[in-house]
């Protein structure tokens, strides 16, 4: 039997002392910042450090579409690329009072401190992720990052509404966090416009812990309901009503599903090119042929990763022109890129996941011990991921097992993606060289540097014998070298069945 990644692939596709606003005006009187000291002796967990200096920003430049990288050989298109305002945006004469959602460190000198439940008039929300607003409680003004507030008395500003997300992941938020039979949820409806779904954790001795999801519907009139003999005019209504009595669902309601805070969209206004000198390169997390990966911290504030690259990896110039698409790429299953240090040696600043890439997780840590569903729902958000990459007409190059990232709760996340083609060393751009992933690569991409949202499926395909295997490298016994003409040869991965039915085994 043979394993033909096309195929396979289809079937699962998913600085100084920067205080917030209130503490600069409390002390406007100081005009000298203290540097923060950041020597070793002083850093809990050692490893490089550097003294934070006045940081040099520049503006984000990535106000441009992204081309279709999926025809490389006619003239590239640019594509309207739709970007519909979250909910809660101003878009002109709208709502200006908002309430925070989760507490916030500032981070920078023009950011707003603030706390759950402070409120806020906004004053202008026309600078993209970072708006600037009026603490109501201390009459402060600043920066706040727009998606830790909502509209004041709006269904964003509930506790128990999690936006746009998918079933799945509200399982997985419900059950990875031993949540008590009746936790729940509400989130858009994934397949009606408009309405609502209710998530809610269940157990039976049959199936045990376990998700049920009810459709909340809009009538024409604006009322809600999840049968029609029960309507309420709002979904606040209806929550009320089904925490007293579960009236024909499978529990009543007991308390919201908690939630973590989220990432901030970016570090803070403006700050993409960053300095150096705001970066401390902690804990070294691994180390490639190109250059090493650290956890680290920004400004002393915000946890991140940070990826050292080698000088003459690539071209500054065309790197930087790079991160500036990358960065419009914004998906729940896309780590996202923070910013860059753009001089050689290049930094790419990335949000930090703490389980580490998903081929050591499979080799070495938890992810040895997780039964079949698991793995199928992680390749299902990996797929979930290439999908949006495919919508936007990018392509990533280097889909594998390495290149994804794992975080808590089984959350995977691609990592370097449009990173392969800018690198410039010769054992690489030679196709076959020890440096060159040929062993995930679609023969066309190999020989010819035909690179398309296709050869990336190719890619997917061996990433799904990845997870199976456990972190198996493909074509085992083979040399690398060796791999193409095999593929010519049509030979192709024997089929993992083996491997499938003692994971399947496992999950009875």
């Amino acid at each position: 039997m043979h394993l033909p990644p096309l195929s396979v692939s289809v079937a699962i596709v998913s600085v100084v002392n920067m205080g917030c606003a209130q503490c600069k005006q409390k002390n406007a009187a100081a005009k000298t910042a203290e540097v923060s000291d950041l020597s070793p002796s002083n850093n809990p967990d050692g490893g490089v450090s550097t003294v934070l200096a006045t940081p040099c920003y520049h503006p984000d430049p990535t106000h441009q579409t992204i081309p279709d990288f999926n025809k490389p050989f006619g003239s590239a298109c640019f594509p309207n690329i739709n970007t519909q305002p979250r909910a809660g945006v101003i878009t002109g004469g709208g709502v200006t009072l908002f309430i925070a959602l989760y507490d916030y460190d500032a981070r920078t000198e023009d950011d707003l401190c603030f706390q759950k439940g402070e409120k806020f008039h906004i004053l202008n929300n026309t600078e993209g992720d970072w708006w600037e607003a009026r603490s109501l409680d201390t009459g402060i003004s600043g920066y706040i990052p727009s998606n830790y507030v909502a509209p004041v008395d709006s269904i964003q500003a509930e506790e128990w509404y999690f936006g746009k997300m998918g079933r799945k992941d509200a399982e997985r938020q419900l059950l990875g966090q031993g949540n008590p039979r009746g936790t729940f949820l509400i989130r858009e409806s994934e397949t009606t416009k408009g309405a609502y779904s209710l998530s809610i954790c269940d157990w039976d001795d049959g199936k045990g812990d376990h998700v049920k999801h009810y459709k909340i519907r809009k009538l024409d009139s604006g009322g809600y309901y999840i049968t029609t003999r029960t309507q309420f005019d709002t979904v606040q209504q209806l929550v009320e009503h089904y925490k007293g009595s579960n009236d024909g669902m499978c529990h009543f309601l007991t308390t919201p599903c908690p939630n973590s805070t989220p990432l901030t969209l970016g570090l803070g206004r403006d700050a993409w090119e960053v300095a150096r000198e705001t970066l401390s390169l902690n804990k070294k997390l691994g180390q490639g042929c190109f250059g090493d990966v650290w956890m680290g911290m920004w400004n002393g504030t915000t946890k991140v990763a940070v990826k050292t690259l080698k000088p003459g990896t690539m071209s500054p110039e065309a790197f930087l022109e790079e991160a500036q698409i990358m960065k419009r790429l914004r998906h729940d299953k896309l780590v996202q890129l923070y910013a860059v240090v753009s001089e050689e040696p290049i930094y790419i600043i990335t949000e930090f996941m703490n389980q580490g890439s998903l081929l050591d997780f499979l080799k070495d840590g938890e992810g040895g011990n997780l039964k079949l569903p698991q793995l199928v729902d992680m390749a299902a958000q990996i797929a979930a991921g290439m999908a949006y990459i495919e919508r936007m007409n990018y392509i990533h190059r280097d889909l594998r097992a390495a290149n994804i990232l794992v975080s808590d709760n089984l959350v995977c996340k691609i990592a370097d993606f449009g990173l392969a083609r800018l690198i410039e060393d010769n054992e690489y751009t030679a196709r076959q060289g020890a440096k060159f992933p040929i062993k995930w690569t679609a023969p066309e991409a190999a020989l010819y540097g035909r690179f398309t949202i296709k050869s990336d499926v190719w890619s997917f395909g061996i990433l799904l014998t990845e997870l199976i295997t456990k972190g198996r490298v493909p074509y085992p016994g083979r040399w690398a070298c060796l791999t193409l003409s095999l593929l010519f040869s049509r030979h192709r991965l024997l089929c993992v069945t083996k491997h499938l039915c003692t994971v399947a085994r496992k999950s009875i």
